[in-house]
């Protein structure tokens, strides 16, 4: 009977040393690609505040000297700090910058740079149509994103986000690129 006993004792040590084991590797596996996704929009934050260097806005995109040059994301926000610290302290041609996050596209009232979660892919064809000015420079890493409308889309290939501009959509929203961001990018007509 101390045998058996013993043996199950055994049992559940071991069960249980394979449960906590388990559980570390998931912790371990969740941390990692956490961290892989975090370093993919820490990237893609980097870009977002670029694109202010190299893109104009019209003269008419702000309400007055003073307005703050709004970078809005729509949707769960995947950057989470990363954005913030990227623009900390920046400006755009004298006009400081300013993050908002937006869960309704009727929400936004004002912005410059709006970039749509990948996870809003279903609303696309609502969401751009509704969009507050026609000056606001739009941003996803949707598949299609530049080819149904939208005017910069992140595609990540072999570990290097690479851009997809769709002049056309520029072009209407009075947004002039620079060649050199043209340069780098594959130009979706």
């Amino acid at each position: 009977m101390k045998i058996e006993v013993t043996n199950t004792i055994g049992y559940q040590k071991s069960r249980s040393v394979r449960a906590c084991t388990v559980a570390l590797l998931f912790i371990i596996f969740s941390f990692q690609l956490h961290a892989q996704t975090s370093r993919e929009y820490i990237i893609k934050a980097g870009f977002l505040y670029n694109f202010t260097q190299f893109v104009d806005w019209p003269s008419n995109a702000f309400q007055n000297a003073e307005a703050p040059f709004v970078i809005a994301i729509l949707g769960d926000d995947p950057f989470r700090a990363a954005l913030d610290t990227a623009v900390a302290g920046e400006k755009v041609k004298g006009h400081s910058i300013v993050i908002e996050r937006y869960q309704n596209v009727k929400d936004i009232k004002n912005c410059h740079i709006l970039f749509i979660n990948h996870k809003e892919s279903t609303r696309l064809k609502e969401i751009l149509p509704a969009l507050p000015s026609k000056h606001i420079l739009t941003v996803s890493d949707i598949p299609d994103f530049a080819t149904t409308g939208g005017m910069i889309r992140f595609i990540t290939k072999k570990n290097k986000i690479k851009l997809q501009i769709n002049l056309k959509a520029s072009k209407e929203a009075e947004l002039i690129f620079s060649s050199k961001l043209l340069q780098v990018a594959d130009i979706v007509r």
